[in-house]
């Protein structure tokens, strides 16, 4: 159970409550419509394991301990809250107990607390109608969501956000279907067949998050000048702009050094699934190639300048850099040593690539495989 010192920095049912409320209505659909979905979002999710361990030779016969639930927009919500108060405990009473320390601290911490969980809904509303899906990592039971045992995560599926860009993109939707779910199973057999890779993420993130300033007035100063830079003036793109996040301008020095182990490792994960889910898709997806290339004309036109700016400030464009650079990468290293000397990757830590690796591939088979003979 999360302390009352945990929950006044963060008001989890207020930030659950907002998002629902604020989230936009998902594709309107017939109930008849809505199970043929849902039944066939399940039948795909189970058929890629077959498809993603034969492409890739990881993982065993053995039934994946992670759950699949197919969800709607509140439901993912109500998911990545758990995950997020799971995650942020440490840090959140921390810096709950920095400030309980010093005057009127209960009553800063229940406002605050209130304030950030309207915060956080609203974050969580804009993001709910765009993920199609979602491998939970870090996943304790929540109301109605199973996870998986002894820490394994549970595989999401989000039902009318799928719904809305098979009809958005005017493609096959038995195929998108079937695209979204293999990409998604990529990573449940990433964590379920390596299994040091969850406790190493979690480490890294927890590193990350132990070196955040936790007085909150050192807070509110750093964030108040990201705002400042971000507001400067200049067009996205003029000299002098350096394209970073909100996320990335507060970091100190020794998180902006994590953050380069998280990026590669994430680029890693990333890339991997999208190489498969189109190494994959030739055979078992006729359209994939339709698919791909609207799917990727819809990542790159992006929607309105508001949904730009966001997307910009939240670092979700960073995210889709990790799509393409990641693909990149293990694109190149399978065609220079195959699928088996690739996965050399899934070693141990010391065999991730680093982020200058994802970058220059060449280097990584160096390290890994030796210097190819002149």
């Amino acid at each position: 159970m999360t302390s009352i010192r945990g929950a006044e920095m963060v008001d989890w049912n207020l930030a659950v409550a907002t998002a629902t409320r604020l989230v936009r209505p998902g594709p309107e659909v017939t109930r008849d419509e809505a199970r043929a979905v849902v039944a066939e979002l399940r039948r795909h999710a189970k058929a890629s394991e077959e498809h993603v361990r034969g492409f890739t030779r990881m993982g065993t016969e053995e039934t994946h301990d992670t759950p699949i639930l197919v969800v709607d927009r509140p439901g993912w919500v109500r998911a990545n809250v758990a995950g997020f108060r799971e995650l942020l405990k440490p840090l959140l009473d921390k810096m709950q107990e920095r400030r309980g320390n010093g005057p009127g601290g209960a009553v800063l911490g229940a406002v605050g607390g209130k304030v950030t969980g309207v915060e956080l809904g609203m974050l969580l509303s804009f993001l709910a109608s765009r993920v199609l899906g979602q491998y939970e990592t870090f996943a304790p039971p929540a109301r109605g969501l199973p996870a998986g045992e002894n820490g394994a995560g549970r595989l999401l599926l989000v039902a009318p956000n799928i719904v809305h860009v098979e009809r958005e993109l005017d493609v096959q939707p038995h195929d998108f279907r079937l695209w979204v779910c293999l990409h998604e199973e990529t990573h449940r057999t990433q964590f379920s067949s390596v299994h040091w890779l969850r406790d190493h993420l979690e480490g890294e993130i927890q590193s990350f998050l132990s070196e955040t300033d936790v007085d909150p007035m050192t807070v509110l100063e750093r964030v108040r000048e990201a705002a400042q830079t971000l507001a400067g003036g200049r067009p996205e793109g003029e000299e002098g702009d350096d394209g970073r996040s909100l996320v990335e301008i507060v970091q100190t020095p020794a998180q902006r050094e994590i953050l380069g182990r998280l990026t590669a490792v994430m680029s890693l994960l990333e890339g991997h699934a999208d190489f498969v889910m189109d190494g994959v898709g030739p055979e078992v997806v006729p359209t994939v190639a339709e698919i791909r290339e609207k799917f990727q004309q819809r990542r790159a036109k992006g929607a309105s300048r508001l949904d730009l700016a966001l997307r910009k400030l939240l670092g979700l464009d960073a995210k889709l850099r990790q799509y393409r650079d990641g693909e990149r990468f293990v694109r190149a290293v399978v065609d220079q040593v195959g699928m088996d000397g690739f996965n050399r990757v899934w070693t141990s830590p010391n065999t991730l690539p680093t982020k200058a690796e994802i970058a220059k591939p060449a280097d990584w088979i160096a390290r890994m495989h030796g210097r190819p003979e002149a």
